[in-house]
């Protein structure tokens, strides 16, 4: 299972919401650049990169600490937050993301989603499938839409999706644990999933429970910057698997 710490950036800052409420800004670091290279030196190679400024804003906003990170490390970066067109798409891709996440499109632009998928390939293109009581948030999570989360994730698993990041938002940011019993069933329900599971992670034990249930990959977030998870843990675990 695949370790991916995340940074959320606002203003250019490090910053973590809870539940995906604005109101609720921490700033945690003014120098993503410096999280990111301590995330490299404990053997880290991967990095969920949010730009929630894009999220709000619904167009691409901090593309250039994302080529700052991309240039400065070799950190494999997925990318997401307000990548609403083409061309948001080639200015991520251009600042040197390896794969971008998709989540209110794929609700409001079905069409657009798709030929992205087509035109870049499923390794590169991941849903991003965030729910509240199991129904698809947009917009930031400003938003409920009326999509179900698992037929949701089916339906882009016939036009080729195999990425997939679910996060419950009523966990997120709580420091309360994942969704196991919920990542469980998509497990079992969507056949082939590359299930990247974020939310709510907050403690080091619950790591080998996400790869024993067959969780692709795990997002962290809070966790690392309170301290309840240390990179020294992440890296043995890294190491060891």
């Amino acid at each position: 299972m695949r370790i991916i710490p995340a940074i959320d950036i606002i203003e250019g800052k490090c910053v973590r919401l809870s539940k995906g409420d604005y109101d609720t800004k921490k700033v945690y670091n003014e120098n993503p650049l410096e999280v990111a290279k301590a995330y490299e030196d404990h053997g880290i190679e991967y990095l969920h990169l949010v730009d929630l400024d894009g999220a709000k804003s619904k167009h691409i906003v901090n593309h250039r600490i994302l080529e700052q990170i991309a240039a400065k490390t070799s950190l494999k970066i997925d990318f997401g937050g307000g990548l609403k067109s083409d061309e948001d798409l080639r200015i991520a891709f251009e600042s040197g993301a390896n794969q971008i996440t998709g989540g209110s499109i794929a609700v409001k632009d079905r069409s657009t989603f798709v030929n992205w998928l087509q035109k870049y390939g499923a390794d590169k293109i991941i849903l991003g499938a965030d729910a509240m009581d199991e129904k698809i948030a947009v917009s930031g999570w400003q938003e409920e839409s009326k999509e179900e989360l698992i037929p949701f994730i089916q339906s882009y698993q016939k036009e080729g999706v195999s990425y997939v990041i679910c996060t419950d938002i009523s966990k997120d940011g709580m420091l309360q644990g994942p969704s196991f019993e919920l990542y469980k069933r998509i497990l079992g329900e969507c056949e082939e999933v590359k299930l990247i599971a974020s939310g709510g992670i907050s403690t080091f034990d619950e790591l080998p429970k996400l790869a024993k249930m067959g969780c692709e990959g795990t997002i962290i977030g809070k966790a690392i910057y309170e301290n309840k998870i240390s990179l020294k843990q992440l890296e043995g675990f890294v190491l060891e698997h």
